[in-house]
């Protein structure tokens, strides 16, 4: 990839708490190869920009995003703008012109020198607080030319980065990948390879690998596992993975993410179907039962949100 284009990012979270340590800049990255059913960013699927609609910002009488598209690929026939999605180009001169934000435009591109200046920002709430920049997603390392070449300038700036990624990617690139970050925060999501095909999309057999690889490394890595009631929250599935990772001998940490709803307006802006209906956030109880499990094998277990 010819990373003059720049990469392709949807997000730019400021003050994050829950990241990496001390307060971060998350950097979002568009575009994932697997497509989980939980997912809470359907923003950061797909690899090109797309037009996301909030209709309960809109305003009554605002016209302007249908005045201003070239395409003539948006009517507003009620309270809320109507967008003909193969005919939009997600040029994102709707969502500059819109007053309320109703229309957000969800992929940019930007350079990586563009990225640094704008992480450099922030740079002394990032240092007073042992923080720095985690990159995330989408998936990070669906972008590894970008990726690289940001990490490279961040560490000749001597800030602190992390990736968060779900491990899915060639082995080349996480070899390459792994020589650059500080810390690693990786997504394990079912420890039996049907069911991840099930809910994923993908096997898991490229993750384990992955894992295996930046953990003979001896790189820093956080395991992440987000926790879906009737999907991975089983004591069997937390003995297999708890059996996994101590064979690796170098991973100390794991974060349980409950599973939350937040979210779920984003699917219906982006017009897709939302595929975690049926799935319940888990229960204080069930978190702590998951926790102390995993904490009888020597982990060190942290609770998110």
């Amino acid at each position: 990839m010819d990373t003059k284009a720049g990469g392709l990012i949807f997000d730019l979270k400021k003050y994050a708490i829950n990241d990496g340590p001390g307060i971060r800049m998350t950097v979002f990255l568009k575009g994932c190869p697997l497509r989980c059913r939980w997912c809470h960013n359907p923003e950061g699927q797909s690899f090109g920009p797309e037009i996301m609609i909030r209709a309960s910002r809109c305003l009554a009488d605002c016209r302007e995003c249908v005045f201003v598209c070239p395409e003539k690929a948006i009517t507003k026939p009620a309270a809320a703008p109507v967008l003909d999605r193969p005919r939009c180009t997600a040029c994102g001169k709707c969502a500059d012109a819109c007053p309320a934000q109703a229309i957000e435009l969800a992929g940019r591109r930007l350079s990586a020198p563009e990225l640094v200046r704008e992480i450099e920002r922030d740079r002394i709430f990032l240092e007073d607080s042992g923080g720095g920049v985690t990159f995330s997603g989408g998936e990070p390392l669906s972008q590894p030319d970008f990726l690289s070449e940001v990490l490279d300038l961040c560490r000749k700036k001597e800030i602190p980065t992390a990736v968060d990624t779900c491990g899915f990617a060639a082995a080349d690139v996480v070899e390459r990948i792994a020589s650059k970050a500080d810390l690693f925060l990786y997504d394990l999501k079912v420890m039996d390879e049907k069911k991840h095909l099930a809910y994923t999309g993908e096997s898991n057999r490229p993750t384990l690998e992955n894992l295996r690889r930046l953990a003979a490394k001896g790189r820093r890595t956080v395991i992440r596992i987000p926790v879906i009631p009737g999907v991975n929250d089983d004591a069997e599935n937390i003995r297999e993975t708890a059996v996994f990772l101590r064979s690796l001998g170098t991973i100390r940490e794991i974060s349980l993410l409950p599973y939350h709803k937040l979210g779920r307006d984003k699917y219906t802006g982006l017009e897709k179907k939302a595929g975690g209906d049926d799935f319940t956030p888990p229960s204080p109880e069930s978190m702590q039962r998951i926790k102390n499990s995993l904490e009888e094998y020597g982990f060190r277990v942290s609770l998110g949100e």
